[in-house]
């Protein structure tokens, strides 16, 4: 009995030792809860001081890194020391605008038209629809006009496309300096009528000289000219094989074959007479003699 009042006892002096050190933690928390507060302050403070940071005067922008230096560097203007000089996506662009209105400018300012015309005109006349074909009239007519215009066209790159590529001049100057050559040879072809007509047309008072024609009226009245040549070139080409046709429907009325169209029997003469008198060499010669 005396072992188990010991351990009891002990016991009880164990329990009542943890129950005391209980009672005396809250008492010792005092230390630890003064942290919170010293962190708050700390936050505070750094809260405070960040607007004054922000209302820091902003440092200066920096220059541009030199081109030399490494940096990198874009230029949108001229390549040449005067800035004039065209970049070579602008010669591009040109380029690319040239070709889409050659055609017009093929057909309306040179003498493509007129050559074009009269080849037509005689391969009507001989009676033949399809040959020679249109590629072969249109690449015939092509290659006569280079020939023709020759002259014209170096001077338009000498006066107007080469001092433009070197920068010498501005594109508005290069249009009017390699403009020049061309209206020479338009007002050299152009009947004086067909640019009265225009000119009154566009209600536009009568120019000076050929030289202050604008092309807006020039290009109208060269093609009206060109067309009216053509037409009496062809004229003059139809009238041998028209006494042919008219031959041969008299031999075949006579003869009483009336259901024999006379075009079968005149389109073998026809193609004869032609090509004794080397009709493609005398058409070609007088057209290229015209613009002599």
């Amino acid at each position: 009995m005396s072992s188990g009042r010991l351990l009891a006892a002990t016991l009880l002096v164990g329990l009542l030792s943890a129950l005391g050190l209980a009672l005396a933690g809250p008492a010792s928390a005092d230390v630890p809860a003064a942290a919170p507060a010293s962190v708050s302050a700390a936050v505070s403070t750094t809260v405070s001081a960040a607007p004054a940071a922000f209302m820091a005067d902003p440092k200066a922008p920096t220059k541009p890194t030199d081109p030399a230096s490494g940096g990198v560097s874009i230029q949108i203007g001229g390549t040449g020391s005067d800035g004039q000089k065209p970049s070579s996506s602008i010669v591009i662009i040109l380029a690319v605008t040239a070709l889409s209105v050659a055609p017009a400018l093929l057909l309306l300012t040179t003498s493509f038209t007129k050559i074009f015309v009269v080849l037509s005109i005689t391969r009507n006349a001989l009676g033949l629809q399809t040959t020679p074909p249109n590629q072969v009239l249109a690449g015939l007519a092509l290659f006569l006009t280079m020939f023709v215009m020759a002259p014209v066209f170096t001077a338009v790159n000498q006066d107007g496309i080469q001092p433009y590529l070197k920068g010498d001049m501005t594109a508005s100057q290069a249009f009017d300096a390699g403009s020049k050559p061309l209206k020479k040879f338009m007002v050299s072809k152009t009947r004086p009528e067909e640019l009265a007509l225009i000119t009154s047309a566009a209600n536009q008072p009568k120019p000076k000289n050929a030289a202050s024609v604008p092309l807006s009226t020039l290009v109208p009245a060269f093609a009206l000219s060109e067309l009216r040549s053509a037409f009496l070139i062809g004229f003059l080409v139809f009238i041998p094989f028209l006494v042919i046709d008219l031959v041969v429907s008299a031999a075949l009325m006579s003869l009483g074959m009336m259901m024999l169209p006379p075009v079968t029997v005149s389109l073998p003469f026809k193609l004869l007479l032609f090509v004794l008198v080397d009709g493609w060499g005398l058409i070609v010669h007088a057209l290229v003699a015209s613009y002599r």
